[in-house]
């Protein structure tokens, strides 16, 4: 019992601690947004970005999207549990079969959304300007979150996701009670040098990192 109590501890401090803490926005910097429904969390980069000639689109060397997204401004990236994912199509909550799934390393997706605009400003929004170096880190961890082929290329799991604007990709890694999806959020904004927490199995814990690296 001592032993649970000491991680739910953990857990809990891991929200309030920084890592990063000396991270600052960088002024007319790459404009990214940290944004979660509640329960989870995604990043949200842009489709393509002129400080880095970063392009999704290429990236994701999918044509059927290419056609249909070049004219989008953003794009949202999350990882997180094939069957908790796939069992929230239609607005339901996934049953208990996918639940218990996701307390053991099982398999994973990437979800891809495209947005024609900006995130609307709001509490489950957090703007963050970051520079090119920054956004260069934070391209490469994303690409990592996919399964690609054996020729490199990013595997749509099925040609549709929630809505007709998002997809689901094969992703790479296994999810579990301690790697959870906003574990995988956090993580990359720790890599990428922005303010992160210590450690963010919930939503909340990313937002309050991200909130403060957004007041600085």
């Amino acid at each position: 019992m001592s032993a649970f109590i000491a991680f739910i501890l953990f857990l809990l401090c891991g929200t309030l601690v920084p890592q990063n803490r000396q991270f600052r926005q960088t002024p007319n910097g790459v404009p990214i947004f940290v944004v979660s429904n509640g329960f989870h969390t995604d990043v949200v980069l842009p489709l393509r970005d002129a400080q880095t000639s970063h392009d999704w689109l290429r990236t994701l060397n999918q044509p059927a999207l290419t056609a249909r997204f070049a004219h989008y401004s953003y794009v949202a990236f999350g990882w997180g549990n094939e069957g908790f994912y796939l069992g929230s199509a239609g607005g339901k909550f996934p049953g208990p079969a996918a639940i218990a799934g996701a307390v053991f390393p099982s398999k994973t997706l990437m979800h891809v959304g495209f947005y024609r605009a900006p995130p609307d400003s709001g509490t489950h929004v957090v703007p963050l300007r970051i520079s090119p170096a920054q956004y260069r880190r934070l391209t490469a961890y994303v690409q990592q979150g996919f399964r690609p082929d054996s020729l490199g290329r990013m595997q749509l799991r099925q040609p549709a996701g929630y809505t007709p604007q998002d997809f689901f990709f094969l992703g790479a890694g296994r999810y579990h009670a301690l790697r959870t999806c906003n574990d995988w959020t956090n993580r990359g904004l720790h890599r990428s040098g922005l303010r992160a927490a210590l450690k963010a199995p919930l939503a909340s814990a990313v937002l309050f990192q991200a909130r403060r690296a957004a007041s600085r």
